[in-house]
């Protein structure tokens, strides 16, 4: 047997042993899961089922018999009102869709720019928040600007409670602005379109604000990725950037959850996002894209939230109306951005891999991103998995230490529990992140470049008054990959990958320009209209039949209410039944994603089908770590490292001393930020020039520290100079209490350097 046809047929067996333990871990995984969500369901239903049947008066029909009809009064009522709240549903997204769907912010707002009216038309608006009475705002400080997501959903989740992001920034003082979208894009729209809007909108917003930092920019999920392509092509505009929730590594995740991402590999990749969008007129509704949301959750989604406003008939319709008035209004795009989108990140994952162009001749490199990033993840977040949301740090840079020498801050937060809308919508578990995150932006210049987790935990205090002990624990790849779990499954996404490309020309040569020509924009508009997603939502309209009688009665309803006690044996027994429906439907959506992802793996895990894939698997062309040091930065900075006076002595050695610690405390962080601000010779430099001069002195740091302690007192030239030099680095550190072992080692090392005679150091 030739050596090439046996080292082909051991990388078929490898392969199939591969997809043999993907398999075997999806079932066993998946198995387990429902076992133990049946045992513990089974259990508790019968438990339930117990105290209803001994609750039942059986001794005594007549009691029995006026339960019965306590219980069956009560139910009716609730009926009617149940009823009543769906009219008020429907005439609400009547409404709200003849208003053209504005953003479903809580605050007042006035429209600062408007991106129909630039060079390159868009439906994005710059919007700027009123602040609430008693909130008093500083236009010298840094501002806010918040880009939600455009997933389907109109804007305003991140302003949707008075503790969500906005809140937190104005009560804070900040300026906010909200870039916000219209329910229809403009024709021929673009995803470069719209980057270029959000370019022209931070620049107004600069414009607004001259004695200001630069802005900070929030993304929230895809309106994350947004911001990060945003601050990749236009990097000299933006200040730290936050990606709340947002996928950027779509083909992320772990074996046995995060179903989302297969869903492409089952349906025929970007085909049917075409084809939609055809059959639409050009357009693409994105209730598709909620509908798919829905189905992560069906017992929730279709059953539990529409019997909550029965069984809590009485609680008024407000908290549920508030939220399906956003997440009901279906919000549009056209071919070409859904396109880009499913090409460049659902499917193809070109974003991480540095192959997306945000149009022709302008590739998308998110290493050029120069602001400081904040990433939060969470594990509880079903939508946007933590693979997702932090493997592109992993694809984008080579190892932690090319962050460093390129200047940059990463600094990411992975919670254990809050839910995806929880990341930028109130939440007690993300309300703190969002005030630690608020509070740390304030200081983040200070901060060596590098990868960072930031760590909060509960110390003191209670509810408002709670305060949270903070930290940035220096942080590696393998930390990261340990958070998001194993990567050798990601090979099979890029077949799909292949195969979505190939369909895709097929679909472009043959039935694509069909459907364009005879689908016109009326057509595709009454299309939209018979979705069965808006059908539900428009069929209780105060103008359908019999309506006007279920108003009626629910006010008679509401003037003579007869609630059941809730020690009812016929109200337990409904809750029971409901509870059982509930998890039906969850068990439904077990063994159908148990299913799915069986099958996916089945197809495209096999050998034959990543070998398909294998063009399509490779990652970006990186250096090897061990060429990190011949960087034209490290060896510009290693050859100034005698360079400089009191600002670059001073520097280095909080750099020096910041490489002996596992982590950094805030408290000394914010010391290091208000000495970078008030005191001379930094107070007078530009923000920039002071990131500069952390950035070159860090690298010193990092690559030649023995040579950068030797220099420092040529550096530090007079004895004054060094004393103070020393005084502030005490400072900075605190108490020495505190100090690891490897500080105090350092420190002491500096302090015999810096005592050498101040004629040598001339020498």
């Amino acid at each position: 047997m030739r050596a090439d046809t046996a080292d082909r047929l051991a990388r078929v067996l490898e392969d199939a042993a591969l997809q043999g333990e993907f398999l075997s871990a999806v079932a066993t995984k998946r198995l387990d899961a429902a076992v133990a969500g049946a045992q513990s369901n089974a259990s508790a239903m019968a438990e339930a089922a117990r105290q209803i049947a001994t609750g039942l008066p059986w001794a005594s029909p007549m009691a029995l018999a006026t339960a019965w009809r306590d219980y069956a009064r009560d139910a009716a009522e609730r009926g009617v009102l149940m009823a009543d709240t769906l009219r008020q549903w429907s005439d609400m997204h009547l409404d709200h869709a003849a208003a053209g769907a504005p953003p479903v912010l809580i605050y007042d707002y006035d429209v600062v720019l408007d991106g129909a009216d630039l060079p390159r038309p868009c439906n994005y608006m710059l919007l700027r928040i009123r602040p609430d009475a008693g909130q008093e705002i500083k236009d010298w400080k840094r501002p806010y600007i918040i880009i939600d997501p455009r997933a389907g959903h109109g804007p305003g989740i991140g302003g949707f409670k008075h503790d969500s992001q906005v809140g937190v920034a104005l009560n804070d003082g900040h300026p906010v602005y909200f870039v916000a979208f219209r329910q229809m894009p403009e024709a021929d729209q673009t995803l470069a379109d719209v980057t270029y809007a959000e370019a022209a909108f931070v620049d107004e917003v600069q414009r607004r604000h001259p004695d200001s930092p630069k802005p900070i920019v929030v993304g929230n999920c895809q309106g994350g990725w947004a911001t990060a392509i945003l601050a990749a092509t236009h990097p000299q505009l933006t200040g730290p950037i936050v990606l709340n929730g947002a996928p950027m590594s779509y083909w992320g995740g772990r074996l046995g959850q995060d179903l989302m991402r297969y869903s492409g590999g089952l349906v025929g990749g970007v085909t049917p996002a075409l084809a939609a969008s055809d059959l639409g007129g050009g357009i693409f509704d994105g209730a598709n894209l909620v509908y798919n949301f829905e189905q992560l959750n069906p017992g929730r989604n279709w059953f539990r939230k529409y019997y909550d406003i029965y069984e809590n008939a009485d609680g008024g319709p407000e908290r549920f109306l508030e939220f399906e008035r956003w997440w009901g209004a279906f919000y549009m795009m056209t071919k070409a951005e859904i396109r880009w989108i499913v090409e460049n990140l659902f499917i193809g994952n070109k974003l991480a891999k540095n192959e997306a162009y945000l149009e022709p001749g302008r590739p998308i490199d998110l290493r050029k991103i120069r602001a400081p990033i904040i990433v939060f993840a969470s594990h509880g977040d079903n939508i946007t998995p933590v693979a997702q949301a932090l493997n592109w740090i992993v694809d984008t840079y080579t190892d932690h230490r090319e962050i460093e020498i390129r200047g940059q801050r990463i600094i990411y937060m992975v919670h254990d529990q809050v839910g995806h809308l929880g990341i930028f919508v109130s939440s007690k578990v993300a309300k703190k992140e969002h005030a630690q995150m608020a509070s740390t932006l304030k200081t983040i210049e200070a901060l060596a470049p590098g990868l960072y987790e930031m760590r909060i935990e509960d110390v003191a205090g209670d509810g408002r008054e709670k305060t949270f002990e903070v930290s940035f624990a220096h942080r590696t790849f393998d930390d990261i990959l340990k958070e998001s779990g194993g990567r050798r499954d990601e090979a099979a996404f890029a077949g799909v990958a292949r195969a979505s490309e190939a369909m895709a020309e097929l679909y472009d040569t043959g039935l694509g320009p069909a459907l364009e020509a005879a689908v016109s924009h009326d057509i595709g508009h009454k299309a939209r209209e018979a979705s069965p997603m808006r059908v539900a939502r428009h069929a209780f309209a105060s103008g359908g039949p019999g309506m006007w009688a279920v108003e009626r009665a629910a006010g008679t309803v509401r003037a003579d209410r007869h609630r059941v006690a809730d020690e009812n044996p016929f109200r337990q027994a409904e809750t029971f039944w409901a509870a059982a429906v509930e998890q039906a439907w969850n068990w439904n959506r077990d063994w159908r994603e148990a299913m799915t992802e069986m099958t996916f793996f089945a197809l495209w895990a096999s050998p034959m089908a990543l070998w398909y894939g294998t063009p399509q698997a490779h990652t970006r062309a990186r250096k090897r770590p061990a060429e990190l040091a011949d960087l034209p930065e490290v060896k510009q900075a290693i050859a100034n490292v005698a360079v400089g006076g009191y600002a670059e002595g001073l520097l280095r050695i909080l750099c020096l001393m910041a490489g002996t610690r596992k982590e950094v405390r805030r408290d000394r962080l914010e010391r290091s930020s208000e000495m970078l601000r008030t005191e001379e010779p930094f107070a007078v430099m530009p923000a920039e020039a002071r990131v500069d001069l952390i950035h070159r002195q860090n690298l010193i740091a990092e690559f030649a520290p023995d040579e950068g302690i030797e220099a420092l007192p040529r550096l530090l030239r007079t004895a004054d100079i060094r004393s103070k030099a020393l005084e502030r680095t005490r400072y900075v550190l605190g108490d020495p209490a505190d100090m690891e072992d490897a500080t105090k080692a350092l420190l002491s090392r500096i302090e015999d350097v810096l005592k050498v005679e101040v004629k040598d150091a001339a020498e």
